[in-house]
Parts: C-alpha cells; sequence; structure tokens
C-alpha cells in the first residue's frame, strides 16, 4: 500500500489493526473474540472462522444462521493459489418449472418455503473442517453454544436489523415463538436466549454434517417446510454437499483478484474492476471516480442478471466477460459527462449477510460469507431447531430458457462473495463486502481504495459508499454536497440511503511479518488482533 499525502481523512472512528501472530475481523465483537480465542488455543484460520461465523449465527441472527449458505476461499500460508468452496444449496428435486407453472405461481416469494433451498453452510462448515482444520468442532462450536444457551446481549445494529424484520416474523408462529419477545424485537442491551438453535449446535459438535443433515434436525426442518407447502424431503438434505472450485481471477494495478465463480457473482465485481483499470482512477475527481463506478456497475449488473446461473445446468461465458476486450467495450459506452438509463434489475433488494475474515500465525488466511439472503431469511423456523431457512430460491427465475431458471437440485444465483487479493505467488488481502446487491461494486471500491488511493484497509472500508442501482443513484451522507450536485448535473437521480454494506479485511505485510486488519464502522463489529 501507497500513501497519498492529500487524501481525505477516512477512518469510520476508528484506526486499523497492527498485530503479528494472528487477526479476526468480524461484523460483532463477540465473534471476533471467539475467533481469537480459538488462534490462542492453537486453531488456525479455518478453526477459528467456524468459530466466529457459527458465533454470528446466533448473535446476529438477521444477517445469518445454520439455514443459510455459505462461500470461502482459503490460502495455505499466503502462497500458492488459493482454495474456494462453494457451499450454495440446491432446490428440491421436485422443484420443477412445470410444477410452478402448473400451480400458477409466477415468482417465488421471499417468505414461502419455494424461496428455500437445502441450506449448504452446515455443510460447508464440516467439509472445511474435515479437510483443513486442527482442532475439535466441539471446541470451534463451543463459543456459539454458550451464546445460546446462556444468552447474549444484543448490540445496536442487531436491534435495528432485528426490527425491521418483525412483520416477517410475525407471520410464522414459530419464528414468532423464537424469535420475538412479546410480539416485539429485542431492545439494545437487552439479553437473548436460543435454547432450541443451543441444542442444534451441540447435535453438529457431536455427530458433524449428519448432525444436520440426517437425524432429528433434518426431519425437523423438512416437516416444517412442508406443513407450509415445501417440496423438500429428507432425501434433499441427505444429498446435500459442497463443491470445491479454482477461483477465478483478473488482474487489477499488478494484483490478481481472485473470486468464487458462478453461480456465485464474483465475476460482476471483477468486470466492474477491468473497466476502472482502464483509467488513471487516482488522478481523477472525486465526482468522476463515482460516475466511472456507477457506469461501470450498470454494464456489469445487466451482463449478471442475463447471463449467470448454475454452471452445472447451462454454461456461463465467465471467460469472454472478463476478457480485457468487454472491459475496453463497456469503456467506449460510458459517457463522462452524462449518467445512462439503467436496465430492469433484479427485482430483489437485500443486504442482509455476514462476512468475516482471519489470518493465522502461519498466515492461513480464510475469506468467508454466509448468509440467509434477506433479514431472517424467508422468516420460516423449524421449531425444535430453532433454524431460520433462507429464502435464497427467490432469486430464481420462473422463465424457460433463463440462466437462472428454477431445476430440480439447481444452485440458484448467488450474491454472497468472498474475495481475496493476490501479489505474484503470494495472498496480500483476504476481504468482503456484505449488502446483497452492492457487494460486486464494494469489492471494487474496497480494492480501488487502497490500490489507487492507497488507502490501509480500515481506511478503504470506511470510505464513502456510493451504489448505482434501480434506476437511482444512491448516496450515504457522507459525500459532499458538490458531489451530489455534480451527480445531479450529469443526470444521475440521487437519493439519500442508510449505510449500506458491512466490510473486512486485512492486509498482509509478508516483508515485515504485519497483519494489518479493518472493520466495519457501520456495523457492531471490530478487528482484533494478538
Amino acid at each position: 500500500m501507497h500513501q497519498l499525502n492529500n487524501r481525505q481523512d477516512y477512518t469510520g472512528g476508528r484506526s486499523a489493526i497492527y498485530a503479528e501472530n494472528g487477526v479476526a475481523a468480524t461484523s460483532h465483537p463477540v465473534a471476533t473474540q471467539a475467533a481469537l480465542d480459538i488462534l490462542r488455543a492453537g486453531g488456525n484460520a479455518v478453526d477459528a472462522g467456524i468459530a466466529a461465523i457459527s458465533t454470528l449465527c446466533v448473535v446476529e441472527p438477521a444477517m445469518t444462521g445454520l439455514g443459510g449458505d455459505c462461500f470461502m476461499i482459503l490460502s495455505k500460508g499466503g502462497v500458492g493459489k488459493p482454495i474456494g468452496l462453494n457451499s450454495s444449496g440446491r432446490a428440491p428435486a421436485a422443484a420443477t418449472l412445470e410444477w410452478y407453472k402448473e400451480a400458477g405461481i409466477s415468482e417465488i416469494e421471499v417468505p414461502t418455503a419455494h424461496a428455500v433451498t437445502v441450506p449448504g453452510a452446515v455443510d460447508g462448515w464440516c467439509r472445511i473442517h474435515a479437510d483443513h482444520g486442527k482442532l475439535d468442532m466441539a471446541q470451534i462450536l463451543a463459543p456459539a453454544i454458550k451464546a445460546a444457551e446462556e444468552g447474549y446481549i444484543v448490540q445496536p445494529r442487531v436491534a435495528r436489523d432485528w426490527g425491521e424484520c418483525v412483520s416477517k416474523l410475525a407471520r410464522d408462529a414459530d419464528s414468532t415463538a423464537r424469535y420475538l419477545f412479546d410480539g416485539k424485537a429485542p431492545k439494545v442491551g437487552d439479553r437473548v436466549k436460543l435454547p432450541e438453535l443451543a441444542k442444534t449446535l451441540r447435535e453438529i459438535a457431536s455427530k458433524g454434517r449428519d448432525g444436520f443433515y440426517k437425524g432429528w434436525v433434518a426431519e425437523d426442518i423438512v416437516a416444517k417446510l412442508t406443513s407450509v407447502g415445501g417440496l423438500h424431503t429428507l432425501e434433499d438434505f441427505e444429498a446435500s454437499e459442497p463443491t470445491y472450485v479454482e477461483p477465478i481471477s483478473t488482474t487489477y494495478r499488478g494484483h490478481q483478484v481472485y473470486e468464487i465463480p458462478p453461480n456465485g457473482q464474483g465475476v460482476t465485481a471483477q468486470v466492474i474492476l477491468n473497466v476502472l483499470e482502464g483509467y488513471d482512477y487516482a488522478s481523477l475527481s472525486e465526482l468522476d471516480r463515482v460516475h466511472i463506478l456507477a457506469e461501470a456497475a450498470k454494464h456489469a449488473y445487466a451482463r449478471r442478471d442475463a447471463l449467470i446461473g448454475d454452471p452445472d445446468f447451462g454454461p456461463v461465458p465467465v471467460e469472454r466477460l472478463l476478457s480485457k476486450e468487454e472491459a475496453d467495450f463497456i469503456r467506449s459506452k460510458i459517457d463522462m459527462t452524462r449518467a445512462a438509463p439503467q436496465g430492469e434489475p433484479d427485482r430483489f433488494v437485500h443486504r442482509d449477510t455476514t462476512y468475516m475474515t482471519v489470518v493465522d500465525k502461519d498466515r492461513n488466511a480464510l475469506s468467508f460469507i454466509n448468509s440467509l439472503f434477506s433479514g431472517f431469511g424467508s422468516g420460516i423456523t423449524a421449531p425444535k431447531s430453532g433454524v431460520v431457512l433462507q429464502n435464497r430460491g427467490s432469486s430464481f427465475r420462473l422463465i424457460e430458457g433463463h440462466p437462472n431458471a428454477i431445476a430440480p437440485r439447481k444452485r440458484p444465483m448467488h450474491t454472497i462473495i468472498p474475495g481475496m487479493l493476490g501479489q505474484g505467488d503470494k495472498m496480500v488481502m483476504p476481504f468482503g463486502v456484505m449488502g446483497g446487491q452492492y457487494q460486486p461494486v464494494g469489492h471494487a471500491a474496497l480494492i480501488s481504495n487502497i490500490l489507487d488511493l492507497g488507502l490501509d484497509p480500515q481506511e478503504a472500508i470506511a470510505a464513502p459508499r456510493s451504489f448505482a442501482y434501480n434506476g437511482e443513484m444512491l448516496l450515504e451522507d457522507t459525500f459532499k454536497p458538490e458531489i451530489w450536485e455534480g451527480l445531479r448535473a450529469r443526470g444521475h437521480d440521487v437519493k439519500s440511503q442508510f449505510p449500506v454494506g458491512g466490510g473486512q479485511a486485512i492486509w498482509i505485510d509478508h516483508e515485515r511479518g504485519l497483519l494489518i486488519g479493518g472493520s466495519e464502522p457501520r456495523k457492531d463489529g471490530c478487528a482484533m488482533g494478538y
């Protein structure tokens, strides 16, 4: 990282964390502490990552859960090509396009059983642990179990997000009984216990993936889903399986940016970066940078919505999308004086995901994202296990021939994307930015903030965010008035937005033996090291 003498001061009220032996960065202080405790106990980045994510499933239940999906990128020792794991769930075997047509369903609604794909998260945890972990799973899950059994204190952002989901939770009696209190969301400082979830975590600690995908937990989830019209079977759960994948990469300013390939949308972030690389971005005004990012994103998202689906069911033209010729073509369509119209977007707006990253003393680096999709997912809870079920299936299209059309055992297009930045044969930064549709723009902005503007991870995460989406230019209030006015003059429909997304990143300084961590000031969490 270089430093620009005239750069704006972005800190988010906190400084970056500098440490030697290990750093964890998550969206909740309890989860960050859980990861550090595991590292100090002799665990590696994989063990610490699972400890943090499982804890987040308890203390940030609107954002993530056992009933969701996950993706990971793992660097072993910080050198060589990273490993990718896709643990996104599949549609039930009975979920044919014809079935939905005959049932008169033209759109998969969020608060329905049809939006629930088989949860892949726990499968992913158990696979990466079996192949690359060190400690016993019972020790790793102990912090999450303790939080669920003994209770935890609700933090400010958690309370806000929970409060936005009251009406969704109230639709389901089992969700109301377990996640509402006298019909209300908990307030800041309240203590919450989730005993059913603790019991499920203990089952996983004892039996591994079979503790979730077989036996009473699976039976509980399937019974709940079928009771509200779902097509799920126990066979669908037993057939669940994560997939190791080779991360796709593009270059940016002499670095490699790695993402999980489709069915994830990581390629969208890489398309945006390819476009930005053609500009002398650091020398541009802030107004020009925001405008270019918006215009690049419009083109990248249009390609995402038209072309990305499960590659097991049809080809996805990743090589073409990542070509420099494609980037040149997109740049030729960008007018620096005028905003282009935006095509019809994906109809689902969501920002509810949890991302965390950890690097250990051996420089194993884990980029890890776990999500329910919308806040509290589908809002459907299995009663005995306390598992809130995702709504990933709501991104499927019920359009014959579309790459993302629903089909038996098919994975939907996913918004969650962990990232990894490399330089030569070394990995220099695991990173991620939560925020649903915003994530590709968030990845591109974070990388550009570091490599173009010379910001450290904390400054890069805290910098003001913009997002051109659904025909609007959304700006955080931290932008200066002249940026708002300049964008309006170029034809952008500028609107204010609540702080969007949530990022974490850890820079690995191999030469000095340092780890530099940054965490999202828009959320409750922190980066910590030792």
